[in-house]
């Protein structure tokens, strides 16, 4: 087995404190087109490599940070439509439990899902049909529940008014997830993904942020200085200061003591504005510079508005499944998360090739897709057992995050996923966050929202431009998922069928934005003349094939512990669409003896256990 001394002047400062890299040839090519991504070269561990159990941790937790800003903005926009603004306790229940929900997904994802280092977290892609079931007159909270006076948090009228609102949301989220799994376990989604190219795509993903930006505006506005302030602080350090290194004393192993480059602009961008905008909250509180009057222009940019939530947040606290009560059905929200659960889907196969691309590994066939589906599926099922009021699905950002710190480690993201389960156990962490002032949340949900819009809009990159079919395509799509949810939010007595139900349905759909903006872009991009290469097909489909052609690496993608090859190896499984090929699976790769190859000589990493 080679080993070999990574240089100080690897582009990743982690492996710039003398660390031993073992498995040299993983972060080269690999034979038969089993590693052959250009950007393997520059991994400082790759999607099999196992680092120090220290690094683990600490890789886990920055991870666990980059996906903060998302995990805790879900619930806290939907805290508004539960009833729950002025209840931040509860909150941060919700914070916790999303967080735990979150770990356990996470695991399973990495175990036994698409076994790519994705971390699992709630979804934006629920949002939309979530607020438009909860904007219904059937949910719309009592006028009482909106004066912080009125609310008593403690009193079983209040928590009747917001436990009542979740469990619908629960019940919503378990039977959509049950679809999710069908379509996933069945095979379905391979068969779906002819028919749904970048012109669905585009408009669906940049119209989950695009809508929501009311809700942005309103928070924003209770200071916009403070707002701005956090939105200046973002963007200058994820745009102006990200390639600004920062020393750090490191301790290794060649050189004892001595100092590294860490990018820590780049890694955490919104951590620190989020950090330094609190901070600047606290001494404008303690200062009394904010105003003290709760009826005064930005009250709730002071930092004691909410500060009895850790002193009453207990120091642990274990979520569990029906923590809320018995989950409720309604059609409406059914068929709204149900669009929702479509778009994740779309989100997350292409989350799987960008994350297959940056550690290195080849391009995830067909089988490990439809099981990576199935799993957030049942994720999914989990998050409305637990009742996060929510999702899951995969985190691009975290994607990103592996291109930044080049580790692709597998167990890094299983590393993670125990960061966010104690998180979730830990009451104090979720108390913490539910007391981050309005404004400057406000703000960065303005950045957030931009970027995901911006996401949805880079897809387009595939599809000729200077097509007058796509463009007509893309931007009808896009006003009309603008124009036709503000209608009807605006003239909800106008869709009367005659059946209660029916009627909800068409207006949690038609309020989706997200829903009428994909269907119409789906409808179009299908039934409009066009060639394959003008859609953009063309490219999508190349991408599948070379995934085709690479199945030869099914030590990343294969199941672990040896099932389907060792054990569970019946005819019969062979026929599950998602499960890995006979054949697949080199006996080379298994075999630590040279003659059992009719390959000739083995490079170090093909001996390697």
């Amino acid at each position: 087995m080679n080993s070999a001394i990574t240089s100080c002047e690897h582009p990743n400062p982690l492996r710039c404190d003398g660390v031993i890299s073992s498995h040299e040839g993983d972060q080269g090519s690999k034979k038969d087109g089993q590693l052959k991504s250009p950007s393997s070269s520059h991994m400082a561990y790759g999607i099999l490599d196992i680092p120090p159990w220290y690094l683990c941790i600490f890789l886990g937790i920055q991870h666990f940070l980059t996906a903060l800003g998302g995990l805790v903005a879900v619930p806290l926009i939907l805290a508004k439509d539960l009833c729950l603004q002025h209840d931040p306790l509860t909150q941060s229940y919700l914070i916790s439990t999303i967080f735990f929900v979150s770990g356990i997904c996470t695991l399973l994802q990495v175990f036994l899902g698409i076994r790519l280092p994705i971390l699992q977290g709630g979804t934006f892609a629920f949002l939309g049909p979530s607020l438009a079931m909860l904007s219904l007159p059937t949910w719309k909270c009592p006028a009482w529940t909106l004066n912080a006076s009125q609310v008593n948090t403690s009193s079983p009228e209040f928590t009747e008014e917001w436990q009542k609102r979740i469990r619908e949301l629960q019940g919503a989220v378990l039977v959509a997830s049950c679809v999710q799994m069908l379509v996933g376990f069945s095979g379905l989604i391979g068969f779906l993904m002819r028919f749904i190219g970048p012109l669905t795509i585009a408009p669906t993903i940049s119209l989950m942020a695009l809508p929501l930006f009311d809700s942005a505006g309103d928070d924003a506005g209770i200071h916009w200085g403070i707002a701005a302030t956090t939105i200046f602080l973002i963007v200058l350090f994820s745009q102006y200061l990200k390639n600004i290194a920062v020393p750090v004393p490191v301790y290794g192993r060649e050189k004892k003591s001595h100092t590294s480059k860490f990018y820590l602009f780049q890694i955490f961008p919104v951590l620190l504005g989020l950090c330094i905008s609190w901070l600047l909250c606290f001494v404008l509180t303690v200062t009394d510079a904010l105003p003290s009057a709760p009826t005064a222009y930005g009250y709730l940019a002071r930092t004691d508005t909410k500060g009895s939530v850790l002193s009453q947040a207990p120091w642990f606290r274990f979520p569990y499944p029906g923590q809320w009560g018995l989950p409720t059905v309604s059609p409406a929200g059914v068929f709204g998360i149900i669009a929702a659960v479509i778009s994740s889907m779309v989100e997350s196969i292409g989350d799987y090739h960008a994350c297959a691309r940056l550690v290195g590994a080849p391009p995830p066939p067909k089988h490990a897709i439809n099981r990576g589906i199935g799993i957030e599926g049942l994720g999914c099922l989990l998050a409305g057992a637990w009742g996060t009021g929510n999702g899951t699905t995969s985190y691009s950002e975290n994607v990103g995050a592996l291109g930044i710190t080049r580790v692709g480690s597998r167990m890094v993201i299983v590393a993670a996923g125990f960061v966010l389960l104690l998180m979730g156990i830990f009451g104090k962490i979720g108390a913490a966050f539910a007391t981050i002032p309005t404004p400057v949340i406000g703000g960065m949900f303005l950045v957030m929202f931009g970027v995901i819009t911006a996401v949805g809009i880079s897809n387009l990159q595939y599809v000729d431009l200077n097509s007058s079919r796509n463009l007509f395509i893309f931007g009808f799509s896009i006003f009309c998922g603008l124009a036709i949810p503000n209608w009807v939010n605006k003239n909800p007595e106008r869709l009367h069928t005659g059946i209660l139900q029916l009627d909800q349905v068409i207006q949690v759909l038609l309020t989706t934005g997200m829903f009428v903006g994909g269907f119409l872009g789906f409808l179009l991009d299908n039934t409009v003349p066009g060639s394959l290469e003008e859609r953009g097909l063309l490219a999508w489909n190349q991408i599948q094939e070379e995934s085709e052609e690479t199945t030869k690496a099914l030590e990343v993608y294969g199941l672990p512990w040896g099932i389907g090859t060792r054990f569970c190896t019946s005819s019969c499984a062979q026929y599950l669409p998602f499960w890995p090929r006979e054949g697949e699976v080199g006996v080379r790769q298994l075999s630590l003896c040279p003659g059992d190859s009719e390959e000739g000589p083995r490079s170090a990493t093909d001996t390697r256990m």
